[in-house]
């Protein structure tokens, strides 16, 4: 399980290494264009709260920590729909669960 942190917040996001490898492309792309967006998600049952969603913009600091040393296989189709969903005006919503679900073809789990 990696970590998002944002701004000020010393508590982290928890998210999957997968997921976050491929969220951090996405994030890197759109920040280092100074476009701005949103990014959303439904809390596990075990965290308070239903939802959150952060307002991702170039001057807010940002720092990813990865669980897993390796560098994740990226999937060059999960990168295009997580982009297009950044682009759009509901911003990107991420599933904590479809991490597992989402493996490239021929590619080992846990890379």
């Amino acid at each position: 399980m990696g970590n998002l942190y944002y701004g000020n917040d010393a508590e982290p996001i928890d998210i999957p290494d997968r997921l976050l490898a491929h969220v951090k492309v996405v994030v890197a792309t759109k920040l280092r264009r100074g476009e701005s967006f949103t990014l959303s998600w439904r809390h596990p049952a075990d965290v308070a709260g239903g939802r959150s969603t952060l307002w991702m913009h170039p001057s807010i600091p940002l720092r990813i920590v990865f669980d897993v040393a390796e560098p994740e296989v990226l999937d060059p189709q999960w990168l295009q729909e997580l982009a297009v969903a950044a682009s759009s005006s509901g911003g990107l919503h991420i599933s904590l669960d479809e991490a597992a679900v989402r493996i490239v073809p021929g590619a080992r789990a846990g890379i």
